[in-house]
């Protein structure tokens, strides 16, 4: 039983004629979302260098948050959850980011436990 995906994407703010222009339409959203995170990458701007966040660079929490977006926009949009109901789609899409931002936390909390540790003289460099 084939049905009629939509052709909008933003919820509604963007239709198209056809699938092969929303196609490109998500195609040209996901490479802006690309070219600004490799451009960030290649000049690092020193707002993003030296603001810090949780003990981390702001630069990175936006690699962070970007890649979460098209991660999620990739889901929404080319598996079709949008076109499910409303649990499915959270129980989908809600848990691995919930996990991500979890894993995310413990990386950040025990990777400075053990800079400090290193840092303060508990253990001595040795390599």
């Amino acid at each position: 039983m084939a049905h009629e995906h939509k052709l909008e994407i933003f919820r509604g703010l963007v239709k198209f004629k056809s699938n092969i222009q929303k196609i490109w339409g998500v195609l040209i959203f996901l490479s802006i979302i690309t070219a600004v995170e490799v451009i960030l990458g290649i000049y690092k701007p020193d707002f993003f260098m030296k603001t810090y966040i949780l003990d981390m660079k702001l630069l990175n929490w936006v690699f962070i948050i970007l890649t979460l977006v098209k991660a999620y926009y990739i889901a929404w949009d080319f598996m079709h959850l949008r076109d499910e109901k409303s649990s499915l789609r959270r129980a989908i899409v809600w848990t691995p980011i919930y996990l991500i931002i979890y894993l995310v936390f413990i990386l950040l909390f025990e990777a400075t436990y053990i800079y400090d540790v290193f840092k303060n003289g508990y253990l001595s460099w040795n390599f």
